[in-house]
């Protein structure tokens, strides 16, 4: 690529632009886990009726589905028709689809397919930001800076994700509609911005888009995702729903749809997924790492803010409207080390290669993970937000430098294409991670929580019929109570109960019963799924460190190489190049590979 598009004040540009992207979409990615009491109430929704569960779980989890369904065929489309052009359309269809969400005026059921229709919408513009903002910075970056750029845009991304949960504890209460209305004047900005000031320095590869390839993948992950947001529900007498016919069908359907999609892609001409990049050695593990990572944080973001409104806050005085807010203010730490470590890490990986630092973020993300699952459920705050902040610096650690490395590896005519395969990767494990982490919490509250509820409902004059009913509500509705900050008691008891002689009203409406009866069951698949995820993290530790060191980049990246050329010099560039060609303890970046071939 000719070194006059980077220049200085261009690439910064492309940077605050990109970041600003990426940043607008991950803060309404959250800002929901933290609003959806104040939206359910204000389309008067009870959230915890059990008809009323599968609006909760696709109100939260649509957004993610449909980028991870359309990130790749987007990527593909920015090589095509332009990196730019196609970025700035996202921001337009998403601020188009926050004016939607904003001005909803429906209640009920029909308000809350609005909402998810329209969230939907809002994923297809996410998913045009997320499929060609890395390959835009890598365009705009020259080799030995891309590392450091990269990192601040991954701080955006992971930063945004937990300013989404002030914003929407600040917000929410105030008005629901502001959680939407506060990406518009941002989105507004972005896309006139984006239009003006950014120019495609990528190189456009002129094919025809892979329609079959297209619609097997997006049939296929959407059936794997939509099994998993059915199988969170109880089904048949059972605490969740994996055994269920339909469940069952989208989930190995889904699979075997994936698995003839790899077989066509093998065979045609002009793929949508570029299965020939996962040939270079960095490209391949740098993704597997970024999978088992996001496979393991994607559900513990909604553990640790359960962990926080339904049990530690409660039982420390909070009242549960007020949860919320408080639960994203104490996990600050851990953004703060992100913000920390995320652009330190991508600087000194551009100087030292990614593989030492990306490999030792992953490490001290599994063993920060075991220090959570050590702690008792009534915490110290003081020890809680040092392990936040060590998950922080450890992820911030392993960000930068991967990205950087995933992305130097790729030809210049597949940034966005191969961008869009890790986003991809990290946000199909991060609905997998969901699932997963859900069923094992609900499966220990399944078994715990029926005996403590009993228990604790006749402790205080509840009648022994009653509390029987009462034991045996769906574990998956205990843990959305504990999610949404709401005490459920009043609700499952009524009015009429709790006015009966002998029933202890004032102690079961208060902040320390519900919690004090959750925390015992929780804390036991807590620990299980903290100890999961370490486990996850060492795992792809390991792939990081396989990824090799000897060359920064990995691949050639000159504007003008074919697909053939890529695939031959992918096994010279993965050798170690002397000191004689990188200087002693240096590693030679693509550019000097491009010069050198």
């Amino acid at each position: 690529m000719d070194s006059a598009v980077h220049t200085d004040r261009y690439k910064w540009i492309a940077l605050s632009n990109t970041t600003m992207g990426i940043l607008m979409a991950t803060i309404n990615g959250s800002i929901l886990l933290i609003a959806l009491p104040n939206i359910f109430r204000g389309i008067k929704l009870n959230p915890l009726a059990s008809q009323n569960t599968p609006y909760f779980l696709w109100i939260l989890m649509g957004f993610l589905l449909i980028t991870s369904v359309l990130v790749v065929s987007l990527g593909r489309v920015g090589d095509i028709f332009g990196r730019v052009r196609m970025f700035t359309l996202g921001f337009g269809i998403f601020t188009f689809f926050s004016i939607l969400l904003a001005v909803t005026w429906l209640s009920g059921p029909a308000g809350a397919l609005w909402i998810i229709f329209m969230r939907v919408g809002q994923g297809v513009g996410g998913a045009f930001l997320f499929a060609n903002s890395n390959a835009i910075i890598t365009d705009a970056f020259p080799a030995e800076e891309r590392g450091f750029a990269l990192g601040i845009n991954g701080v955006a991304a992971i930063g945004g994700a937990f300013i989404g949960l002030i914003l929407g504890g600040l917000l929410a209460p105030i008005e629901w509609r502001l959680v939407f209305l506060v990406s518009v004047p941002v989105g507004l900005f972005g896309t006139v911005w984006s239009a003006v000031k950014l120019r495609d320095n990528g190189v456009r590869t002129k094919s025809r888009i892979d329609w079959t390839g297209n619609f097997m993948f997006a049939i296929g992950l959407i059936a794997i995702l939509t099994g998993i947001v059915y199988g969170l529900q109880p089904y048949g007498g059972h605490a969740m729903g994996w055994t269920s016919p339909f469940v069952l069908s989208c989930i190995f359907g889904g699979i075997a749809m994936l698995i003839i999609f790899v077989m066509v892609e093998l065979r045609v001409d002009e793929p949508m997924f570029q299965l020939h990049l996962f040939q270079n050695r960095s490209f391949a593990m740098g993704n597997i790492a970024t999978l088992m990572l996001s496979l393991a944080r994607g559900g513990l973001q909604f553990m640790l803010i359960i962990w926080l409104q339904g049990i530690w806050l409660p039982e420390h005085g909070y009242s549960f409207s007020r949860t919320p807010l408080w639960a994203g203010i104490y996990m600050v730490p851990l953004t703060i080390g992100f913000f920390i470590a995320g652009p330190l890490a991508g600087r000194l990986a551009d100087r030292h290669g990614a593989r030492n630092f990306a490999t030792l973020g992953l490490v001290l993300t599994g063993i920060s993970f075991i220090g959570l699952q050590a702690i008792p459920i009534n915490f110290s705050y003081p020890v809680f937000a040092l392990l936040l902040l060590l998950v922080g610096l450890s992820m911030g650690l392993f960000a930068a430098p991967n990205t950087s490395a995933v992305m130097n590896s790729l030809p210049a005519n597949q940034r966005g294409a191969g961008g869009a395969m890790l986003n991809t990767f990290q946000n199909s494990a991060s609905v997998l991670s969901i699932g997963f982490f859900f069923t094992i919490i609900t499966l220990g509250l399944a078994t715990s929580l029926p005996h403590s509820l009993f228990a604790g409902l006749t402790a205080q004059g509840v009648p022994a019929a009653q509390a029987t009913t009462i034991s045996h509500i769906p574990a998956i509705g205990s843990l959305f109570s504990a999610f949404l900050g709401i005490n459920p008691i009043q609700t499952l008891l009524g009015a009429h109960l709790l006015a009966q002689p002998g029933v202890h009203a004032s102690v079961l409406l208060g902040r320390g019963f519900f919690p004090g009866l959750i925390a015992s069951p929780f804390a036991k698949g807590l620990h299980a799924a903290f100890l999961a995820a370490a486990g996850m993290c060492f795992v792809g530790a390991i792939f990081s460190w396989m990824r090799g060191g000897g060359v920064r980049d990995h691949a050639v990246t000159s504007s003008n190489e074919t697909e053939e050329g890529f695939a031959n010099v992918g096994d010279v560039a993965m050798q170690e190049v002397g000191a004689g060609s990188a200087g002693a303890g240096e590693e030679a970046t693509a550019d000097e590979l491009t010069s050198a071939d």
